[in-house]
């Protein structure tokens, strides 16, 4: 962390410099890594005063016998120790790409509408988890169930590591519970698959020729009445290379979608480069774990009772409620102690 500190000292001398701004891109650059560097000195120094504020405090507090303050103290320290394993866990996201933006797609599986309900569940849970982080949410694509729910629905998440915390999520979500949609009651299981890709930056040249590519047009899917789509605004880019299909219905013009379409574009074919660089050097080192990214990675189970578990990390959780409200760090936190 020192070095941390030292680095941050020297931006902000540059920072400070009469000349700063004589070349824009530069200067960017510099506020740039400067963000990214009190991003880890800030906290850290805000835990270290806190921790010593408790520790002046906490003797008097003993001498006193002031239980009062002292409760307060010790709950206290236990709001240091999470934010600390907090802040031990972000020490892991330091992966080429952990520190961006991100998009979370989810599809439902087979199943119908129970599927369709259960895509439906997820993409609140996670809506609820982002907020819980301040982070910045924003639907870029959406179709909904022919009965109920959603078939699909791709988010953007703005905020610090959204990446390198999401990437958590990344692969199948199998429910199982008792229908509301079945009259006779019986247990259902669906699945729904949950994909993350980082939002990449225009300073990482990524080349779509016209040739790679097909683009499509169509009608906005949504609310009837006046709220229907009258012209062809919602557009789909398919890269033949790769399969890769993406789509943006979430913007008023077909322009705007089309940018939308092809940041992910960029950002789904930049991160296969990545991942596959990545790859390419755990083979050569031995792979510490298998990241199976296709497989189911989580159950969450209502009846006959109530339990969330991790089939990679084994992690549990018997209260379904809260983890359907959002609270899934422990889940998060226990993957990235895994496999960092």
């Amino acid at each position: 962390m020192a070095s941390k500190e030292a680095r941050v000292n020297e931006l902000e001398t540059k920072m400070e410099s009469q000349n700063f701004w004589d070349n824009n891109d530069a200067a960017q650059e510099v506020i740039a890594e400067c963000n990214k560097m009190r991003a880890w000195t800030i906290p850290y120094r805000d835990l270290k005063q806190r921790f010593q504020d408790v520790s002046d405090l906490l003797p008097e507090a003993y001498e006193t016998n002031d239980d009062g303050l002292i409760a307060e103290l010790l709950q206290e320290l236990e709001r240091i120790e999470k934010d600390l394993s907090d802040l031990e866990i972000r020490k892991m996201l330091a992966g080429e790409l952990d520190n961006k933006n991100c998009f979370l797609s989810i599809n439902s599986g087979a199943g119908g509408t129970e599927a369709c309900d259960w895509a439906l569940m997820l993409s609140r849970m996670y809506q609820r988890w982002a907020a819980k982080r301040n982070w910045k949410v924003e639907v870029i694509d959406s179709v909904d169930g022919d009965v109920a729910g959603i078939k699909s629905i791709t988010m953007k998440f703005t905020g610090p590591f959204a990446y390198g915390y999401a990437k958590a999520e990344k692969g199948v979500h199998r429910l199982v519970r008792i229908s509301p949609f079945d009259s006779n009651a019986k247990r259902h299981t669906s699945f729904a698959s949950v994909d993350i890709t980082p939002e990449i930056t225009d300073d990482i040249a990524i080349e779509i020729r016209p040739d790679d590519i097909r683009i499509d047009t169509f009608r906005s899917s949504g609310a009837g009445g006046q709220h229907v789509q009258k012209t062809d605004s919602a557009v789909r880019i398919t890269h033949y290379e790769t399969g890769i299909v993406v789509t943006c219905q979430g913007e008023r013009s077909q322009v705007q979608n089309k940018e939308t379409c092809f940041k992910m574009l960029r950002s789904k074919l930049y991160e296969k480069e990545v991942l596959e660089r990545e790859k390419e050097i755990q083979a050569l080192g031995g792979e510490k774990k298998e990241i199976a990214w296709g497989s189911q990675i989580r159950n969450y189970v209502f009846q006959p009772y109530t339990l969330v578990k991790d089939t990679r990390t084994k992690h549990e959780s018997s209260n379904i409620m809260a983890v359907m409200d959002g609270e899934i760090d422990e889940f998060v936190n226990a993957y990235l102690k895994e496999t960092g």
